[in-house]
């Protein structure tokens, strides 16, 4: 698997994630490098295909069109005007920018040599500084903080609308790092080199135009390079699909090939793993989303790892870690879809195949996160959608295991501060109630020091959470939580949200959000939290359940969730609202017309719901492994069935829907969102659109923006269900 793929689908995997700052929640697909943007921004993202079905919406699939952009600000102002004049919402939109700009946040930092670097953005940064300071420092109450980029100043000098999107630094010491920075929040991205003890870009360094894919060091003057090369050179996904060597002082038209995908493959990265001793790099050939083969480089020559090819595999010292989506038959022996597996790297290249079990799902849990240190492995697990945690060392040839004593409910997040070089890490601890916690631990020991923690910004202690379970269709039992007031009385009047995502193996653990806190439980509202199929929480199986002909199984999950909310008198379908972002917004699209009796509020957040030309629109040919291909009759026949474009019709009723998108989003294309709009209003429903004009797939790009997001959902929200 393509890390760096993965990431962006976990950086927004939630709807209100433990790092409260950001609220990032857009759960996202994770091919989402995108086809026809690479090299010229948002602007004319891509033509309607000639061959598409007559759409007579199809013109504001035209991103930056005159006439589009003035359809977008008649509705803005339509649905700000609407909910802006709603009693409370100046009050509500100050409260979370207060929150989601509280200096109290928490500073996650990541090691970068000597250093601990943190993003931050609040009211005096609005676009955000890159700063850094000393380990000893960060544990104390107020540390003190030495800004390397200022991006607002940077955006100023340079008059660009830049928004941060990553650095990545030289091991082990960090003194050059190549800063990602994207133009109004979208997934391409201007890579440049960056001198930390001179604070100045290096002239004649390492730089890449607006691009869709990665740059890794190799060492101080080479990297591997993944970009938009020129025509041919990417995929139909719109990912790289070469991967090239750049020595620095020559022009990137010289750069070394040293692989290239096939055109309909996903995408193709690399990297290098700088453990002394284990030094190794790799490149990666993404054949479509969940499955992908691994090659060594060894000198002139790349060597396949013969792992299955949908299952994903690192390198820890001398050890291959294997995670595997199926079941994987090897001399004889079986070993399990959803299990941990360790073999010694150089036997396995060798041909010998002899796997050590680290971990064995059962029917309630499942793998969740390896987190590697420098002398023990962290494995993290989910059991009824509870994080557990346990320490896995190599000693001897023999492995060696113990269980941590961390908390046993909630959401347990480890990271390590340096694998290569440290047995130190940090256990961030959050759930609905209670503020999130950032803890230092060493591992091979249990005691650890509190670090950071949010502050309260709401009272959770009238509040309580309850997990239940639905029976979906098919007599799949499938749990969700609910937050809700103790006093909370059963008799179908409670203002209830309930949220799901349901994809891309994702899953939905508890969080702290303030947001949601401040401006839906303070409200006396219920939350109420999914984990349907499709979703990563009980492993592969969990996911592969609702893939493709069977993604009616998700949708399914979460009517019954719906149903059973209803049943247990906890809300009733006049007070019901459903939500979701990105592969969630096609989720509640789809349930809002299949169900639309069930619910008096959707809100569908930055959605895929043109299922028949989504392969067709940005990084859509990605997630084909996914939903299906529209352009093969036997698979549109499954997916035209739930298709939210296809299938809303003037002579039903439906609920009052809030779509939500950003011009700005280079994943999933703001055309879905603005067809079926155009789509409805035709058809006389009473439909609501805002779309930022910046922000990308996170759908803002400040936190001013993302308070104004929020308020208006949230007030939408209370206005059709209290």
């Amino acid at each position: 698997m393509a890390t760096w793929l993965r990431r962006l689908e976990s950086k927004t995997a939630q709807p209100n994630t433990a790092k409260e700052p950001s609220m990032s929640f857009y759960c996202t697909f994770a091919g989402s490098v995108l086809l026809g943007l690479a090299t010229a921004g948002i602007a004319h993202a891509q033509a309607p295909a000639p061959t598409a079905p007559a759409d007579p919406h199809l013109w504001l699939e035209e991103v930056l069109g005159d006439k589009p952009l003035a359809w977008v600000q008649q509705r803005n102002a339509v649905t700000t005007q609407q909910l802006q004049a709603r009693p409370g919402f100046p009050t509500l939109q100050a409260r979370l920018k207060t929150i989601l700009n509280s200096k109290e946040r928490i500073a996650y930092v990541s090691k970068e040599g000597a250093f601990y670097y943190n993003f931050w953005r609040d009211a005096q940064h609005v676009r955000g500084i890159w700063r850094r300071t000393t380990l000893a420092q960060y544990q104390l109450a107020e540390p003190a903080w030495e800004t390397v980029i200022d991006l607002d100043q940077l955006a100023t000098t340079e008059h660009e609308n830049w928004v941060w999107a990553g650095a990545s630094c030289l091991y082990p010491k960090a003194e050059r790092c190549l800063i990602s920075l994207s133009r109004g929040g979208g997934d391409a991205q201007v890579v440049r080199e960056y001198d930390v003890a001179k604070r100045a870009f290096v002239e004649d360094g390492f730089s890449l135009p607006e691009a869709k894919g990665s740059a890794s060091w190799i060492d101080h003057d080479t990297i591997f390079v993944s970009t938009d090369f020129g025509p041919g050179t990417m995929t139909s996904s719109g990912y790289p699909r070469i991967i090239k060597e750049w020595q620095r002082g020559t022009p990137l038209a010289q750069a070394k090939t040293l692989y290239e995908a096939k055109a309909d493959d996903l995408s193709a990265g690399a990297y290098k793993d700088f453990t002394p001793g284990h030094e190794h790099q790799f490149i990666e050939r993404q054949i479509d989303f969940y499955s992908g083969e691994m090659f060594l480089r060894d000198g002139a020559d790349l060597k396949k790892v013969p792992k299955p090819d949908d299952a994903t595999a690192s390198t820890v010292r001398d050890q291959l870690i294997i995670t595997l989506r199926s079941d994987w038959k090897v001399n004889g022996k079986t070993y399990v879809q959803g299990s941990l597996l360790a073999t010694d790297f150089k036997a396995f290249m060798l041909g010998k195949q002899e796997m050590e079990v680290l971990y064995a799902p059962t029917a309630t849990s499942s793998l969740d996160h390896v987190t590697p240190t420098k002398s023990a492995i962290l494995v993290t697990t989910l059991d009824k959608v509870k994080n557990r945690l346990t320490e896995l060392r190599h000693v001897n040839g023999k492995w060696q295991r113990r269980a941590v004593d961390a908390p046993k409910l909630g959401t347990l997040a480890v990271s390590a501060l340096d694998p290569v070089d440290s047995d130190q890490y940090f256990l961030t601890v959050t759930d609905f109630l209670n503020p999130t916690t950032l803890y230092l631990a060493t591992s091979g020991s249990d005691k650890r020091t509190k670090i950071k923690s949010l502050p309260a910004y709401y009272d959770g202690a009238p509040y309580k959470v309850e997990q239940f379970e639905s029976t979906s269709k098919d007599g799949t039992k499938v749990p969700y939580f609910a937050i809700m007031g103790k006093q909370t009385k059963f008799d179908g009047r409670n203002p209830t949200v309930l949220y799901g995502y349901g994809g891309f193996e994702v899953s939905l653990k508890p969080s702290y959000s303030g947001t949601t806190g401040v401006a839906w439980l303070e409200k006396g509202g219920v939350y109420v939290l999914a984990n349907i199929r499709g979703g990563g929480e009980f492993g592969p199986r969990w996911h592969q359940a609702a893939l493709k002909e069977n993604r009616q199984r998700a949708y399914d999950d979460f009517i019954s969730v719906a149903q059973d909310l209803i049943k247990r008198k906890i809300t009733s379908a006049r007070h019901l609202g459903i939500m979701g972002g990105s592969n969630g917004g096609l989720l509640t699209g789809a349930v809002l017309v299949q169900r639309p009796d069930l619910f008096n509020a959707v809100v569908s957040q930055v959605p895929l719901l043109d299922m028949r030309r989504y392969n067709k629109l940005l990084a859509g040919a990605s997630w084909m492994g996914e939903y299906g291909d529209p352009d093969v009759p036997e698979q549109w026949a499954y997916i035209s069935k739930y298709s939210p474009y296809q299938n809303v019709f003037k002579d039903k009723k439906y609920p009052r829907v809030l779509f939500t998108t950003s011009t700005r989003d280079d994943r999933v294309h703001p055309g879905h969102a603005r067809k079926m709009v155009a789509k409805m209003e035709e058809q006389g429903h009473d439909v609501l659109y805002w779309e930022n004009t910046e922000g990308g797939h996170a759908g803002a790009a400040n936190n001013d923006q993302q308070a104004l997001m929020w308020a208006l959902t949230y007030t939408f929200l209370l206005e059709q269900l209290k």
